[in-house]
């Protein structure tokens, strides 16, 4: 179970639980007393950890202490607790009280876990759920009050408190330096008094908001209708005078229609057969009737659903089926196997090209594969007659820059990020030389198999200041205000349309003073024994100097990004598909999953039509099979002129 999904306590209110408490109350015996004080401390945990961020609890004291017990971390939620007495808290046995805390009892899963089951007899089934919820909710946090890992940050961030790292919402506005936290968020926005000297920009419509117009609309299908009663050149019946002519721009209705996803026609064609022979004569099939029962646009559509929108196979089979147009899952899976094999020579053309790339950015995200995972990974080992080390599997993606053309891949396994990165580099022309690699600092995203010029994820760095801003609000301001401005930088850059040496020039003139300082405040506040190494804050300082060079490539390299974020966007498509369909049965199933998965993702980053460009390359399969470079998403348009369908 996810991580969100087993921190189920922050879907439960204060007056659900209260209400659970008094009717676990009236149970027979103990229990009722003994679950109530246990219900007490599930309910109100979250929001001692609230109270907590809110007053600015300092946790620096507990850096570098040891694994604590869980009779311990519930004894600090209640000492918190007890600081709210004036408001009214928990007592003993579930009741509200303004001088009472709840009781702290020790007890073992499996001891709840029977108690859980004798209760079921004396509560509904829907007190029963949620009595249960709580009890895993509460069990689950206190494991991780358990690590020293884990920050106030994080558990509010787990049970929904924080929802945004932007800086206005992390430290607040109060003396927020010129809108450092929108340069962040959107890539940079001047201050609002203007005391930068750069040229005010017109503020742009934010996406998403008023209507579609009827140019919005692509896809749809243009039907031109002609006056009834009029033509140009006629007398305008108003007036009588003038004559009447054709505006360029027509009036536009817009009507959308729904339906299942995939429709089907039923042709019922004609037979005669002769009484005194039996000779039967079927009627032919209109023009433009395949032979195969599903279309090219068929397998377009199933394997966008599946693994584009993240739509799993027994869903749609679900879906079709209520609309009368059964597809069952077995049949979705023989045609997106059959459309992955047609499309392979332009996967492959894509690894290729992903190779020539001037940049490179690669992380990984786990994933489950059945066939390497339990019993069936046994089995295969010992039909193998070898073991492996490594249990995880995982799913890379790797996202290149080639000729101004965004590609985007994906790989699942057992292999790491930098040994997918290596073997895709391995087709890399030998006359071109390393390519900026951006990653964060994990060893696993680099191998020593291949060269490279490492860049670190600025954002990564930025993201352990977020984690500790509660303890150390001030230091953490001066950190995010300065790399806000430094996004604020690149947005800039942007919009100029500078070319990567012009960049570079531009973020050494306005970027590299910022940097210079931040480095050198960092620095004095270790040298100097300002902050504590093994806090919050020194481990957060120690990452950014450990890895200045390659967070600064930036200011050294043309064409060196930022940050990670292309790829960890990629990744949203992986994460999409995982959270629906849960897992791959077989490495195959992955493989094919992959392959349709970079393609569709390609699309997206080329502002491509996946579901046109899967049609026209299936019925183009001899001239996909013979130049795939010719039938890449950001040039296959070009190719359809001159081609012959297959």
């Amino acid at each position: 179970m996810a991580a969100r999904e087993r921190a189920g306590l922050r879907n439960h209110k204060d007056e659900a639980a209260r209400g659970l408490a008094a009717r676990v109350k009236a149970a027979p015996g103990a229990f009722g007393i003994c679950t109530a004080q246990y219900l007490v401390c599930c309910a109100r945990i979250a929001d001692a950890l609230q109270h907590r961020h809110e007053h600015g609890c300092s946790a620096r004291a507990d850096q570098g202490r040891g694994h604590r017990s869980r009779r311990y971390a519930a004894r600090r939620a209640s000492a918190h607790l007890r600081q709210r007495r004036a408001s009214g808290s928990w007592d003993r046995e579930g009741s509200m009280s303004a001088s009472r805390t709840p009781r702290i009892v020790e007890v073992k899963m499996d001891e709840v876990q029977a108690a859980l089951e004798r209760a079921r007899k004396s509560l509904s089934d829907e007190d029963h759920a949620l009595l249960r919820s709580l009890a895993e909710s509460y069990a689950y946090l206190t494991d991780l009050v358990d690590d020293k890992t884990t920050t106030i940050g994080y558990l509010r961030r787990l049970l929904g408190s924080a929802r945004s790292e932007k800086t206005k919402d992390v430290v607040g506005r109060e003396g927020l330096d010129g809108g450092a936290d929108e340069a962040f968020a959107r890539g940079g926005d001047e201050k609002e008094d203007g005391s930068t000297g750069k040229p005010p920009r017109e503020k742009k419509r934010p996406k998403g908001h008023g209507r579609n117009g009827a140019h919005a609309y692509t896809g749809a299908t243009c039907n031109k209708v002609s006056h009834a009663s009029l033509r140009p050149g006629d007398s305008c019946p108003a007036c009588g005078k003038g004559k009447l002519y054709c505006l360029s721009t027509p009036s536009c209705l817009v009507r959308v229609t729904g339906g299942p996803p995939l429709h089907a026609t039923v042709h019922e064609l004609e037979r005669l057969r002769c009484s005194p022979c039996g000779c039967v004569f079927t009627a032919q099939a209109p023009a433009g009737v395949g032979e195969e029962k599903y279309d090219a646009r068929s397998g377009s559509m199933i394997a966008l659903l599946k693994y584009g929108s993240g739509l799993p196979f027994n869903r749609l089979s679900d879906l079709q089926a209520s609309m009368g147009i059964p597809l069952p899952a077995s049949t979705q899976w023989d045609i997106v196997a059959d459309l992955a094999g047609k499309l392979e020579p332009a996967y492959r053309e894509l690894i290729r090209q992903a190779a020539q790339g001037e940049v490179l950015h690669n992380d990984d995200t786990s994933m489950k594969v059945l066939e390497l995972m339990g019993r069936r990974r046994e089995q295969a080992e010992a039909e193998a007659d070898e073991e492996s080390d490594r249990t995880g599997v995982f799913t890379s993606a790797i996202v290149g820059t080639s000729s101004g053309c965004r590609i985007a891949l994906f790989f699942t396994g057992r292999q790491h990020a930098g040994e997918n990165l290596a073997d895709v580099l391995a087709q890399r022309a030998k006359e071109s030389g390393p390519p900026i690699q951006m990653c964060d600092a994990l060893s696993r995203n680099t191998s020593p198999d291949f060269e490279t010029i490492v860049a670190n994820c600025l954002v990564h760095g930025r993201r352990r200041f977020v984690d500790v801003v509660a303890n150390f609000p001030a230091e953490c301001r001066h950190v995010l205000e300065t790399l806000g401005e430094v996004y604020r930088n690149e947005a800039t850059a942007r919009e100029r349309n500078l070319s990567p040496q012009e960049r570079l020039r531009f973020h050494q003139a306005e970027s590299q003073p910022l940097m210079d300082r931040l480095h050198g405040w960092m620095t004095e506040q270790l040298e100097q024994r300002k902050v504590e190494p093994n806090s919050g804050l020194g481990q957060a300082i120690g990452y950014m100097l450990k890895h200045w060079p390659e967070l600064t490539l930036f200011l050294r390299t043309p064409g060196a990004p930022l940050d990670n974020n292309l790829c960890e966007r990629a990744l949203k498509k992986v994460i999409l598909h995982r959270k629906n369909s849960l897992f791959y049965k077989t490495q195959n199933g992955a493989a094919v999953g992959d392959l349709l998965m970079s393609l569709i993702y390609t699309c997206q980053l080329c502002g491509a039509n996946a579901f046109d460009y899967f049609t026209e390359l299936q019925n183009h399969l001899p001239g996909v099979a013979r130049d795939p470079p010719r039938w890449m998403p950001w040039n296959y348009r070009e190719s359809l002129s001159a081609a012959t369908p297959a």
